[in-house]
């Protein structure tokens, strides 16, 4: 939903486009505005996909949530099928009582599934104002407005007979820690229901159509232990070729359910096929596990490999601590991940407390002048002897010539902040004549290529039996994440969006600060 608040003055009319549950700066600026002109009128309007609301009618708010209702309700095989539902086969127990069509008795059920018309609550903070940090408004009053979403989990009612099934897994994009460790739940989830021909298309949706590339037979026996490593036992790839023709790939391969593990460019890619899948009115479940370390894909609190980049990215940051603290004038220097979101910079830096300044993508600075970064490098220098800078690779573009080439996944190719920056603290200080020893870590491919820790196998686990579920329960065109620590379903379509980005009002950004003490480089 992106609202548009207009402030009419006399002068001039300010928009600023506002959304509830995205990672942005909301209202402040306008309110801020409103307090110190009294005289301001405000008159309030939101968009909401085709909705127009006033927010002078009473019955905006209801009209809000029955538009949000329809976006995110959930597209379903039964949208171009009629079919019937069977008994689950999916039960808690090792030794279940199979019933004569090969479900399970009802005694079984041990209250372990999800009722279809359960929901979960998507925000939980009640703001009393807009300029509450990280308020996120629909309205000028900062009205409570709920935002519910499908609840994520077994159903006691299936769409699929097990034995029928083919299900293939595809992992596609860059490498991220917990591949692994979701492909294996994926098969042991599948497996417990019954379906006995499960398989991995190699080196992502390369592998729908490369000549020579051959689907791989997936069973419990083949990835028992494939999440003691990192990496991913399928291969990815970036790119691909034409919907239709992975398309032809699935419906010659007569594949029923699709699984695709990836970030936002890879859920565009899902939720095509999905599209195209109902044109043709294939019965084919197409769901995805969001896998980015970025952590940018929206209304998720935090996808699987963003612990682990954490937590390996302070390794990289206490070595540059070292280095930095061990020499005279010592500077550590430490690039990590984030093309266009900041949460690896922003958490590396609150829980290695060893960080003076964090740069990241939302954030504007300048490097020059009074008030920019090199100046305030000299002055701890200066105060304490050395310091230690970490800078997300999407920082400072603005800085730096533009380039549009392209990756295979249509990314725009990023200019390396982290050499630009180096260059420029080497001459800054050369030009001063004050010595500096500068050393630059970039730990991306080592971050990228480790095993998951113990929160993100946990993560990976549940998400991999989620979508196992969901695709059983007959959704297709969704994705299964975790939204205010629940578990849910969403539709592909409102999550690729735009990337979730770090919000500079937000509780957590001010708390870096903190951490860094680092001052406004404008």
């Amino acid at each position: 939903m992106a609202a548009v608040f207009k402030a009419s003055t006399s002068s001039a009319t300010q928009k600023l486009w506002l959304h509830p549950t995205r990672d942005q700066h909301l209202f402040t600026s306008l309110s801020e505005r409103k307090c110190k002109k009294r005289s301001v009128l405000l008159r309030t309007r939101a968009i909401s996909g085709k909705l127009d609301l006033d927010f002078r009618d009473p019955s905006w708010k209801q009209k809000y949530q029955e538009d949000w209702g329809r976006r995110f309700s959930l597209p379903h095989i039964t949208d171009i099928y009629d079919l019937e539902t069977r008994t689950t086969t999916f039960s808690l127990k090792k030794n279940r009582t199979p019933l004569d069509d090969g479900g399970v008795s009802s005694t079984d059920m041990r209250n372990g599934y999800v009722n279809k018309d359960d929901r979960a609550l998507l925000k939980v903070i009640k703001y009393a104002s807009p300029t509450s940090a990280g308020a996120e408004c629909i309205d000028p009053d900062c009205s409570w407005v709920e935002h519910w979403v499908h609840r994520a989990g077994p159903r006691k009612e299936i769409y699929y007979e097990p034995e029928e099934v083919k299900a293939a897994i595809v992992t596609c994009g860059g490498l991220c820690p917990g591949l692994n460790d979701v492909i294996r739940q994926i098969v042991f989830t599948l497996e417990t229901y019954g379906v006995k021909n499960v398989v991995g298309i190699p080196f992502g949706y390369r592998g729908f159509f490369e000549k020579g590339l051959k689907e791989m037979p997936l069973s419990r026996d083949v990835v028992e232990n494939i999440n003691l490593s990192g990496g991913s036992f399928l291969g990815v790839s970036r790119g691909g070729a034409k919907t239709s023709e992975i398309v032809d790939s699935i419906q010659a391969r007569r594949i029923d359910m699709l699984f695709v593990i990836g970030g936002n460019g890879s859920h565009a890619g899902a939720n095509a096929i999905h599209e195209e899948c109902r044109k043709r009115k294939l019965k084919v479940s197409v769901v995805a596990v969001p896998k980015t370390i970025d952590n940018d894909i929206l209304f998720m609190d935090k996808t699987f490999g963003f612990d682990t980049a954490v937590e390996e990215a302070q390794r990289a940051i206490n070595s540059a601590y070292i280095e930095a603290r061990s020499a005279y004038h010592g500077i550590g220097l430490v690039k990590l991940m984030g093309r266009s979101s900041g949460f690896i910079a922003m958490h590396a830096s609150l829980s290695s407390g060893q960080i003076d300044v964090c740069l990241i993508p939302e954030v504007s600075f300048t490097l020059d002048g009074e008030h920019g970064v090199l100046q305030h490098l000299e002055h701890l220098l200066n105060a304490k002897g050395f310091c230690v800078i970490c800078v997300a690779e999407g920082a400072g573009q603005d800085l730096l010539q533009k380039s549009n080439a392209t990756d295979a996944s249509g990314n725009v190719i990023l200019s390396d902040f982290g050499v630009h920056m180096q260059q420029k603290i080497k001459k800054y200080f050369k030009d001063i004549g004050v010595p500096a020893d500068l050393k630059y870590i970039d730990p991306t491919y080592m971050v990228r290529a480790c095993r998951a820790n113990a929160s993100d196998a946990i993560l990976c686990t549940v998400l991999g039996q989620n979508a196992v579920h969901g695709a059983f329960a007959g959704f297709s065109g969704i994705t299964s994440g975790v939204c205010n620590t629940h578990y849910v379903y969403l539709p592909i379509t409102e999550v690729i969006t735009t990337p979730k980005r770090v919000n500079p009002n937000s509780r957590m950004w001010h708390r870096c600060l903190t951490s860094t003490g680092q001052p406004d480089f404008h």
